[in-house]
């Protein structure tokens, strides 16, 4: 499990994820937003389903591909949060319907 090294203190903004709102530190990624927030994972890979999550955080690997504000494949460790973002998990292959 994730946590903050500190309390929230200062500038925040309300995200969105999976449903739920939450407050996020001005400056913090997605990706790190998610991982305190405990979601789990981020998306499950097309063939399989199995389930990944943010690994690298430094956007080579890939993992961390969500839908962000209705747009599929984003990396969730190279987004930074804003007011009333939505985020969701990604399922496979965005747009491979």
């Amino acid at each position: 499990m994730f946590k903050r090294l500190s309390k929230l203190n200062g500038n925040t903004v309300t995200v969105n994820i999976e449903g739920e709102d939450i407050q996020v530190a001005v400056g913090e990624t997605v990706a790190a937003a998610v991982l305190v927030h405990n979601l789990g994972y981020t998306r499950t890979t097309p063939i399989s389903g199995a389930t990944r999550a943010p690994l690298c955080m430094m956007g080579v690997c890939f993992e961390c591909l969500m839908e962000i504000d209705g747009l599929p494949n984003r990396q969730a460790c190279q987004v930074q949060v804003a007011e009333g973002m939505k985020i969701r998990r990604q399922q496979g292959v965005a747009g491979d319907e």
